[in-house]
């Protein structure tokens, strides 16, 4: 009889279906990460966007507060200040509230504290400077005293990645210093170059410029029939 040798064949694995599903995994953890990407970055500029709206809030609220001042427009020097050094700013000396009388440097003086302070409470880091804006085309006139220019400043939460080359840190730079203010009117009348001359570096800032105009005041102390007229700035 024959015996029969059965043999077989053992073939080599070569493990295609599971390089195939590295590959799968790789390709979707990359995609997942893509995507996570555009949503933080979505989320950024959101914030972003919301700052700004709530910085143009602020400046509004502080125009408002002038035009409630008959005599924001012949006293607008003392609606002019600097950066706080060292935030929080202190509160005013008098508070201009209900029945207190104060005259306008003092409701001024309140106003710019009081709104500071809410700038302050309002923004990451948020700080406020104003100035008298000059007059076009002249880089020394003091004429131009019909606009108080508002530049506010606060802290974005994004990471310092740029590389040192021209479209790293120095397009960075220029466009973080879009915003310049360039020479402005300082409380005492002489004209300053630096403060605030741009948004100062790590901060994202959002400049406004108000109009103030001349409010005119009834005054009563002749009779109410025919009342006198206060009209500052005129």
């Amino acid at each position: 009889m024959h015996q029969l040798n059965h043999t077989r064949q053992i073939g080599k694995q070569r493990g295609i279906t599971l390089l195939e599903s590295l590959i799968a995994i790789v390709v979707a953890a990359l995609g997942i990460l893509g995507i996570l990407g555009v949503q933080m970055r979505t989320l950024t500029d959101t914030q972003t966007s919301m700052r700004r709206a709530q910085a143009i809030r602020l400046i509004e609220d502080l125009s408002e507060r002038m035009k409630v001042n008959p005599n924001a427009l012949s006293g607008i020097n003392t609606y002019v200040t600097g950066w706080t050094a060292t935030p929080p700013t202190t509160a005013a000396t008098k508070k201009c509230v209900g029945s207190t009388t104060c005259t306008q440097a003092e409701l001024a003086e309140y106003d710019l504290k009081e709104w500071k302070r809410l700038v302050e409470r309002s923004l990451p880091l948020g700080n406020a400077a104003t100035f008298l804006a000059l007059a076009d085309g002249d880089s020394s006139s003091i004429t131009n005293r019909r606009q108080l220019g508002v530049l506010i400043r606060w802290r974005e939460n994004e990471r310092e990645d740029f590389a040192s080359d021209a479209t790293g840190t120095a397009a960075k730079k220029a466009y973080k210093d879009a915003i310049n203010t360039g020479a402005s009117i300082k409380s005492d009348g002489s004209i300053s170059t630096k403060d605030p001359t741009s948004c100062p570096a790590n901060f994202t800032c959002h400049l406004q410029y108000i109009p103030v105009s001349a409010r005119c005041a009834p005054d009563f102390r002749a009779g109410n029939s025919a009342p006198l007229f206060f009209c500052p700035g005129t």
